[in-house]
């Protein structure tokens, strides 16, 4: 579904033109106004607009123009455009509507106003609609469109075209003509330029491209990203389980998904469950919510660092100098498990990395975080001996010996980090969750507990007899 831009100067600038239109009874001029903005524009003005307006507004547009403004507001200015409409104002639209935009806007609706759509759409629209509900949700069958063209490989080009000259205007695109056998089932496809380049007595079958790329209709909806990109192609057939051409999916809606898909995983990645509005429309108590959570389990998971630390009282207090690298320490170790983990997740998400490919990972996560730990333990010694020499702090006589703790620590850290963050997304996809729930946060919390014990383990095997 298209989305309005954020910058709504052009609407702010003309709605009281056309409010001042309307309310004079001048609907003539304000009709003739708006007609003369592209959809987007119109849809600007009339979000500026109060609701009674707005109905009015909306009103003076043609069928299909008001259902193409209407399909570019959000979920929340839908529903309540819709509550201030009749219903045979409120069915106007959502029949003239396309059928993504349609559903995209039934599946998210209230059950009671979806049902009561549903009910005043015109039978072929509400049966095309229902068909579409019935997949699952965040599959590819929610985000096509019923509304394409099909030529049978015994046809002439001649037939072909007149066709497409006769139903043209009910498909959502004409870039490709899809070609089935009589039971419907997708054989393959043809492109416009040579019907229109070829010689009206040639039969279709011997235009056809001989391969075509198809998605089933139940599989995630982020498969369609994966192969418009892998393939560059503006429009992708969808197929069901016996292979039956049931829609098609165009490079604007899969656009869409790909942009919700990787805010939901950027969200998630940030330690917090994914939105499913705007963040401006979003409530205080859903943001709240979202957060809080999330915040709850990283506390709690924190809790056991806490314990952690008190299992290692005597020690602290034996050599309270040891409390002063505890930041340095778990910082490192979770700064390169939320490395590992972006990284892994965003190549899950492009198709880079399989689940196959695990072991591969492993051994490159392990080798890259022994090189990053050895790298960080470096600077750690170094620092800590740095530091004594020229008077910055005093760790004692036993200097070199915390900083081989330090150093050693790092190493050990860094790389345990650096695997948990990288298998991690591994496990979470195996079992069937989203890899993004493998946040950095999370990681974090989860190689902070790791940390401190490794630490303390290297504080006793190298300071044992001494400050220990």
């Amino acid at each position: 579904m298209p989305r309005l831009d954020a910058d709504h100067a052009m609407g702010e600038l003309l709605a009281p033109e056309i409010a001042d239109l309307i309310d004079h009874r001048q609907t003539g001029q304000a009709r003739a106004a708006l007609i003369e903005l592209r959809e987007p524009e119109i849809a600007d003005v009339l979000i500026c607009l109060e609701p009674k307006h707005q109905a009015i507004a909306l009103r003076l547009l043609p069928r299909q123009r008001a259902a193409e403004v209407f399909s570019y507001f959000d979920q929340d200015d839908q529903e309540r455009i819709v509550g201030n409409l009749t219903n045979e104002q409120a069915a106007q639209i959502i029949n003239e509507m396309d059928p993504d935009d349609r559903v995209d806007f039934l599946e998210d609706a209230p059950d009671e106003l979806a049902k009561n759509l549903l009910a005043l759409m015109q039978p072929e629209e509400r049966a095309e609609t229902e068909k579409i509900l019935e997949y699952p949700e965040e599959s590819i069958g929610r985000e096509m469109t019923p509304e394409y063209l099909t030529v049978r490989p015994e046809w002439t080009v001649a037939e072909a075209l007149r066709h497409i000259r006769e139903h043209g205007d009910e498909a959502e695109s004409l870039n490709i003509m899809y070609v089935v056998d009589e039971q419907g089932k997708l054989l393959d496809f043809i492109k416009l330029r040579k019907l229109l380049l070829a010689d009206p007595a040639v039969r279709c079958e011997t235009l056809r491209e001989g391969q075509v790329v198809s998605l089933r209709a139940d599989d995630d909806r982020e498969k369609a990203v994966r192969v418009m990109e892998r393939y560059d192609l503006p429009v992708l057939p969808v197929v069901d389980k016996s292979d039956e051409l049931v829609g098609i999916v165009t490079f604007d809606d899969v656009a869409d998904v790909a942009e919700e898909e990787a805010t939901e995983d950027m969200q998630k990645m940030g330690g917090m469950e994914a939105l499913d509005e705007p963040y401006m429309t979003a409530t205080l108590a859903s943001l709240v919510h979202k957060r809080g959570i999330w915040l709850i389990i990283l506390f709690v998971g924190e809790t056991f660092t806490a314990s952690a630390m008190s299992y290692f009282e005597v020690q602290i207090q034996k050599a309270v100098v040891l409390a002063l690298f505890i930041p340095l320490i778990i910082s490192s170790g979770g700064n390169s498990g939320s490395q590992a983990t972006s990284l892994i997740i965003r190549a899950m998400a492009l198709g880079e990395v399989t689940l196959k490919m695990w072991w591969k990972v492993l051994w490159r996560e392990l080798a890259c975080g022994l090189l990053l730990g050895i790298l960080l333990g470096v600077v750690g010694l170094v620092r800590v001996i740095a530091w004594q020499q020229v008077g910055l702090a005093d760790y004692t006589s036993h200097f070199l010996l915390i900083s081989l703790t330090v150093a050693s620590t790092l190493v050990g850290v860094v790389t345990f980090g650096t695997l948990v963050g990288g298998m991690l997304p591994f496990v979470l996809r195996r079992v069937g969750l989203d890899p993004a729930t493998a946040s950095a946060p999370f990681v974090a919390t989860l190689v902070d507990v790791t940390g401190l014990v490794i630490y303390f383990t290297m504080a006793i095997l190298f300071l044992r007899g001494t400050l220990l």
